[in-house]
């Protein structure tokens, strides 16, 4: 298959495309996407203030479902940000299936009119006093507030590590944004011609999107393979954990396809450090013990944590295993914050056992507004959430599989079509056509 650096390839197999469509795979496959029909609520009436904290997919979805579900409500959403990213679309774009201009959208197409919008970032907050602060200076105050910040790649815990690097010398990484992973396809890409030694890594911390760092070495492969390239090269992972995957099917599963595929596993390898310019990545063992590896290539995945604006305040978790990296205090269950009870959290910020994939909000979005409204309305939280994420697994071009699990880990697949450890080309075609119209529906809070 012919391929270029700069645009993204159509999806192989064609007439087996043109097939499934003409089926009713993808109306099927929308409609099991969508959320059941509900009866229409009458809108709850209330003059609170609610403000949401970040203009990422929670944030946008949870304000479209109060906009329509609050009469007399004031929502005021406070983020800089005018580009609204797709995510999800990030590994499509870093591994040559899509343009990067399908991941970027405008913040002010997906906000409903009546919503105030201060577009500053938020510097802290003071839930003490009901107030936001912005890094505007603004002190906003609310009645009722919903943590959607997102988290922050901290990149600054590997030495030598430099973003506006990505593209150049072998160096990956498909987290920061759209920019970076059109240049980890073009460096992808330039790789796959040549072959070599590449270095794929995962941290220790909770991950957005954990699948990405698996996606990203399946693909690779491929890549090479396509090129010709795959005898003359090697690709080894490096988990700075026990595991690759903290679901054990989907972890022991990979496994098994990797040592098929040639890619050796070293665990409790984590990278520290990083010479760009020399192509040398340091890795460290739990005891202290380090090693200096070169590479080709390089996927860095950086460590994880929530934003300063959450660590730093009296929101984050004060002890237990969430502390270490600031994340949000939420009761697992209905995402209300344990020791402030007009504050609730959504999405990746959340210090919650899982839980940071578009996927997530697609469940948890509805669920916070209702447990919202019902605080409003005097009542406790009715909604519960299990730890719904999913995961649309990318093999090769033209397969994946589509994991789903829950808090407990189990598998909990909602697609009678698919199974979630068998390869499956309409779980391409889900990852490949499906989930950003998807997504969008959610922003909107149609979902």
């Amino acid at each position: 298959m012919n391929r270029t650096t700069t645009g993204a390839a159509a999806p192989p197999d064609a007439g087996r495309r043109r097939f499934v469509l003409k089926a009713g795979a993808l109306p099927l496959a929308a409609a099991a996407l969508a959320a059941p029909a509900r009866k229409a609520r009458a809108a709850t009436k209330t003059s609170a203030h609610i403000v949401i904290a970040g203009s990422g997919l929670g944030g946008v979805a949870l304000a479209n479902r109060l906009a329509r579900e609050l009469d007399g409500a004031k929502i005021t959403i406070i983020d800089r940000k005018e580009i609204h990213n797709y995510q999800p679309g990030y590994t499509l774009v870093a591994t040559g299936i899509w343009p990067v201009d399908k991941v970027s959208d405008r913040n002010a197409d997906l906000l409903p009119g009546r919503v105030e919008w201060i577009k500053d970032m938020v510097a802290g907050f003071d839930p003490d006093a009901n107030t936001v602060l912005t890094e505007g200076g603004q002190r906003v105050r609310y009645d009722y507030l919903v943590v959607a910040t997102g988290l922050h790649l901290d990149y600054a815990q590997i030495e030598g590590m430099d973003v506006s690097a990505i593209g150049a010398n072998g160096l990956t990484s498909v987290y920061p944004g759209p920019q970076a992973a059109q240049s980890t396809w073009l460096a992808m890409d330039a790789f796959r011609r040549q072959g070599g030694e590449a270095l794929m890594t995962l941290p220790a911390t909770p991950l957005k999107c954990a699948g990405a760092p698996l996606k990203m070495t399946f693909m690779l492969v491929d890549r090479l393979r396509e090129a010709g390239k795959q005898a003359a090269s090697k690709v080894n992972f490096h988990s700075a954990l026990d595991n690759i995957f903290s679901v054990k099917p989907v972890n022991d599963d990979v496994l098994r396809r990797w040592a098929d595929l040639d890619v050796p596993v070293t665990f409790n390898s984590k990278l520290v450090a990083i010479d760009i310019g020399a192509r040398r990545a340091t890795f460290e063992s739990p005891e202290g013990e380090r090693q200096q590896l070169g590479y080709d290539f390089i996927h860095v995945v950086p460590p994880m944590r929530a934003p300063d604006a959450v660590k730093n305040s009296p929101l984050a978790w004060q002890d237990g295993p969430f502390a270490a990296g600031g994340w949000l205090e939420v009761d697992k269950e209905t995402l209300r914050h344990r020791r402030y009870p007009n504050v609730f959290g959504l999405g990746d910020v959340n210090g919650t056992p899982r839980g940071k994939t578009a996927a997530t909000i697609k469940k948890s979005a509805p669920l916070v507004a209702r447990n919202l409204i019902d605080v409003i309305a005097g009542g406790e939280p009715s909604q519960r959430f299990d730890g719904y994420t999913s995961c649309p697994l990318l093999l090769r071009e033209g397969s994946a599989l589509l994991v789903e699990f829950d808090y407990e880990g189990r598998l909990v697949p909602s697609l009678p079509m698919i199974e979630p450890l068998q390869d499956s080309y309409f779980a391409w075609l889900m990852k490949y056509r499906l989930l950003k119209p998807a997504y969008m529906a959610v922003a909107k809070g149609r979902v």
